[in-house]
C-alpha cells in the first residue's frame, strides 16, 4: 500500500465527516435528502477504495449496495412520500445551526481523542479510519438529536448506519453475509419508518415529532 493509497483513503472518509457536517447545516427538506445521496455516494467510493486495498471483491458488493439503496432508491422514496405527506418543506431544529455544528465539532475532536489511543495496537491506517467513522456516527446521532422533523431524524439514523459501514470496512471488512443482512435490515427498517411517516401525518396533520409529546395520554 503506497502513500497516496492511504492519502485517498483518508480523503474519502475525511469527505464523509464533511458531508455529515452539511447534514446538520441544512434547515430545506429536499436538500438535506439530495446531500444524504452525496453521503451514500462517498461511502460507496469508499467501501470500493477499501476493496481495492484489501483486495477483496465481496466489498465491491457493498458499494454497490450503498451506491444503489443509499445513494438513489431511499433519497428517492423519501423525495416522494414528502411530496405525497405534503411535508413542510423546512426543518426546525431544537438548537439553533450555530452550536449545533460547534457541538458536532466537539464530537469530532473527542473521537480523534478517544479513538486513537484506544486502537494504539492497530495500525496507523486503521485508526484513523475507525476515527472518522466514529465522527460520522456521532454527528448522526447528534443529528437525531436536533431534528423535530420525522424526516430529519430517520436521515440522521441512515447517516449513523453509513458511519458503522465505513468502520466495519476499514477494519478489514465484515463477512459477505453479514454486510447483505445488514442491507436488507436498513431497507426492512425504511420500509417501517415510510409506514410511520404516513401514520403519523394521518394522525397528527404533521411529522414534527413534538405532536408526540402533545398527545402523550390521549386515547385513541
Amino acid at each position: 500500500m503506497t502513500p497516496l493509497d492511504t492519502d485517498i483513503a483518508h480523503l474519502l472518509a475525511g469527505s464523509m465527516v464533511l458531508v455529515s457536517f452539511l447534514l446538520l447545516y441544512q434547515d430545506r427538506m429536499f436538500a438535506l435528502l439530495n446531500i444524504f445521496a452525496v453521503h451514500a455516494w462517498v461511502l460507496a467510493f469508499s467501501v470500493a477504495w477499501q476493496a481495492h486495498l484489501q483486495q477483496a471483491p465481496h466489498l465491491f458488493i457493498t458499494a454497490l449496495i450503498a451506491l444503489v439503496f443509499k445513494g438513489v432508491f431511499i433519497p428517492v422514496a423519501l423525495h416522494r412520500i414528502v411530496v405525497r405527506l405534503g411535508i413542510h418543506r423546512s426543518i426546525e431544529s431544537v438548537v439553533s445551526v450555530g452550536p449545533t455544528m460547534l457541538f458536532g465539532m466537539a464530537l469530532v475532536a473527542l473521537s480523534i481523542v478517544v479513538m486513537l489511543p484506544v486502537t494504539e495496537a492497530a495500525g496507523a491506517f486503521v485508526r484513523e479510519d475507525l476515527a472518522f467513522a466514529l465522527s460520522i456516527v456521532l454527528l448522526g446521532l447528534l443529528m437525531m438529536v436536533t431534528r423535530r422533523n420525522a424526516v430529519g431524524q430517520v436521515i440522521g439514523f441512515m447517516s449513523l448506519e453509513n458511519g458503522l459501514v465505513l468502520a466495519a470496512t476499514g477494519a478489514r471488512g465484515m463477512p459477505l453475509v453479514v454486510e447483505i443482512s445488514v442491507a436488507f435490515s436498513v431497507l426492512i427498517a425504511f420500509i417501517i419508518i415510510g409506514i410511520f411517516l404516513f401514520r403519523i401525518r394521518e394522525r397528527f396533520d404533521s411529522v414534527d415529532v413534538r405532536a408526540l409529546d402533545m398527545s402523550r395520554g390521549e386515547s385513541p
